[in-house]
């Protein structure tokens, strides 16, 4: 995962033509040297071989990404997407047979819209990421998208493998949210259209989905008329959640999160605190509520490390601009995250 630099290409020449022609003695007024036929030429020193000829003989050498593995996931997940959006939370009900499937593919048209939204916003987060840290140099692998069959999501995001030692303080920052912002830009219209689309119910079926913020803001506003009712999850809305739901997760600030990134950015190692108060208050949570889902994302935090490692360099000025937006973006998880998630009723 190296980069080609300017190391790797050969040696600079050490001044321009008139220092070179400065370095050359003079030879006006001299005698030229006596040969004969038998004399030897002498041959041109190393040291005379014009540098740029060396140089153009060097090539750069090639970043190889593997593909194999991102495009296996990647359709996956477009299959578990599909499903997920024609069997909605009957996802499950794959496993039942040749019946209950034919009865979940006569929605085809659902799982191609929410496929079709939901990777959309996915891919625009996580290509956010890659070409912010192309921009920088910075090597990365392709997109690695999480299939999750068999559940009402059929998704929980995807990620890139980046190795953040090679980015100093302002690249971790740039990179880190770029994701963000770019998958917010396309999963706002999305729960926009969706809200004005969702049909208004009196719900009280098995599964509920609690609405962040952000969704609750915009019921109230684009369709003040739903009052204490609730929307049927539309395949467009149910992108939109699921978008804000993997959006609002990763702009937690803990560990390689992408909130992570940008409070270390932010604060150095004074991030570390608020981390480590976060997953205090994230413990407390399961505990008091009963609601067990978040456990699987805290071990793995735990496994990553709660704490963010130190970047390339960590002096580097962030800027007054890119300050005030790291603070601006720390409000993200709380209008995007959706702290009860799924509830199930037995």
């Amino acid at each position: 995962m190296s980069q080609p630099t300017e190391e790797g290409l050969g040696p600079r020449p050490s001044g321009g033509s008139a220092d070179r022609l400065s370095e050359t003695p003079s030879i006006v007024g001299q005698k030229p040297p006596e040969m004969s036929l038998s004399s030897p030429v002498p041959a041109p020193a190393e040291s005379d071989a014009h540098p740029v000829l060396h140089e153009l003989q060097m090539k750069p050498r090639r970043v190889v990404r593997r593909w194999k593995l991102p495009l296996f996931l990647f359709v996956a997940t477009c299959l578990s997407t599909f499903w997920a959006g024609a069997a909605g939370i009957n996802a499950a009900a794959i496993l039942e047979g040749l019946p209950a499937i034919a009865r979940a593919s006569l929605n085809w048209q659902a799982g191609l819209v929410y496929m079709a939204a939901v990777l959309g916003i996915l891919l625009a987060h996580e290509m956010g990421h890659f070409l912010v840290a192309a921009r920088h140099r910075i090597l990365t692998s392709y997109p690695l998208f999480i299939p999750m069959p068999l559940t009402p999501l059929g998704t929980m995001g995807a990620v890139i493998a980046m190795d953040g030692s090679q980015a100093d303080r302002r690249q971790l920052f740039d990179i880190g949210i770029a994701g963000p912002l770019a998958g917010l830009v396309v999963a706002i219209p999305v729960v926009c259209v969706g809200v004005m689309q969702a049909r208004a119910v009196e719900y009280s079926g098995p599964v509920t989905f609690h609405d962040p913020l952000l969704i609750q803001a915009l019921v109230h506003w684009l369709r003040p008329e739903v009052g204490d009712l609730g929307l049927e999850m539309s395949p467009l809305l149910m992108a939109g959640w699921v978008g804000l739901l993997v959006t609002g997760l990763n702009m937690l600030p803990i560990s390689q999160l992408d909130g992570g990134h940008i409070t270390y950015a932010i604060f150095g190692n004074k991030a570390h605190l608020l981390a480590r108060l976060l997953v205090l208050v994230a413990v407390s949570f399961i505990v008091i509520t009963g609601n067990y889902s978040w456990i699987i994302m805290l071990l793995l935090i735990a496994v990553i490390g709660i704490d963010h490692p130190p970047t390339r360099d960590d002096t580097v000025p962030l800027g007054r601009t890119r300050f005030a937006l790291g603070l601006a973006s720390l409000i993200i998880p709380v209008l995007c995250f959706p702290p009860l998630g799924i509830s199930v009723m037995d």
